[in-house]
């Protein structure tokens, strides 16, 4: 028997698909039967999807989705809940959720993991809802659980004006940490320090490490949370403090490097870390999304942290909204919209 209701069985939708791998000219549109909810999935009439750099990654060829997951692309989506799976519990048909998927977003209908749906922050639209997960979730679980960034502590994250790096700044800051961070512009700067960052440091005209080093009494800053790699892998552990932590989420200027020296992290007693999220079991995640309910919804619903949302697009503008993505341009999150 069908979880579908009986007035979406013969119901079709609009997806997002890749037509090959490479740039956005390959983002194409079409219809697609609506997917039914199996056990423990829930049926989201996706209003908004996030867009995310592993979409872009994905859709070069470099980061299929894992086995039994959509090849439509989409990381987060909000919406309401139409449908319900086999024993799902604490979810109704009607609920204003946004969730985590594991691929599917970019589309009219999406399904979720009851365990990864989350209430609509009451403050905040289904566009901005869209915008929250994927963000969230990594930040939450890279700085806080594996770089165990505490209050009083220093904090460095790169690209403080993308999506990562808005939430990475608002949510250190709330908890208790000083925060600096890298950006490419006196407008994302500026951008920057709006949210809450004490120092916002121009990467084209300034040395993070220097700047750093002075600002700390050439002690260092105790957790980085870095997306770059590259030429930075270095750089990141010479602006590390005794005991330091590096978390690395994604590898932009390249994972591979010549000539590392990693004599600092014995001298220094260093830790290097990092993680992907979107292949970690349910269970993981499952317990990521407690811990946001927990300690992270409560300020979203008062209004003290949000989402920063730069720009949105209807479905059928998903190759424009890639190339703002990969234009580095934006300041937050750029987010798709259906139309529903």
């Amino acid at each position: 028997m069908s979880a579908l209701p009986k007035t979406m069985r013969e119901k079709t939708m609009r997806e997002i698909f890749f037509d090959g791998a490479g740039g956005p000219e390959v983002i194409k549109t079409r219809e697609a039967p609506v997917p039914a909810p199996g056990p423990g999935k829930v049926l989201v009439e996706v209003a908004a999807a996030g867009i995310n750099r592993p979409d872009c990654i994905q859709r070069m060829g470099l980061y299929p989705p894992p086995p039994g997951e959509s090849e439509v692309p989409g990381l987060e989506i909000a919406g309401k809940i139409v449908a319900l799976g086999e024993k799902v519990e604490g979810l109704q048909v009607g609920d204003e959720i946004c969730a985590l998927v594991g691929s599917g977003g970019y589309a009219e209908y999406a399904l979720a993991d009851a365990p990864l749906c989350l209430p609509r922050p009451k403050p905040l639209s289904l566009a901005e809802a869209a915008a929250i997960l994927e963000t969230f979730f990594t930040v939450y679980d890279n700085v806080f659980s594996r770089g165990a960034l505490k209050p009083g502590e220093t904090f460095l994250v790169h690209g403080g004006s993308s999506g990562i790096g808005s939430t990475a700044i608002q949510l250190a800051r709330h908890f208790g940490a000083k925060v600096f961070t890298t950006a490419g512009s006196a407008e994302k700067v500026e951008f920057c320090k709006s949210l809450g960052a004490d120092v916002a440091l121009n990467y084209r005209e300034q040395d993070f490490v220097a700047e750093v080093k002075a600002l700390t009494g050439k002690k260092g800053v105790d957790v980085i949370l870095d997306m770059v790699g590259g030429p930075y892998l270095q750089k990141n552990l010479s602006a590390l403090a005794p005991d330091g932590r590096l978390v690395q989420i994604a590898f932009l200027q390249g994972a591979k490097v010549k000539d590392f020296d990693f004599m600092s992290v014995m001298l220094k007693r260093l830790t290097i870390t990092g993680s992907t999220l979107r292949a970690r079991p349910l269970a993981v995640k499952a317990a990521i999304a407690r811990a946001l309910r927990e300690k992270v919804w409560p300020l979203l619903d008062s209004g003290a942290v949000k989402p920063m949302l730069h720009a949105t697009f209807p479905l059928e503008q998903a190759r424009a909204a890639h190339e703002l993505m990969e234009s580095s341009a934006h300041l937050g999150k750029i987010v798709l919209l259906t139309g529903t």
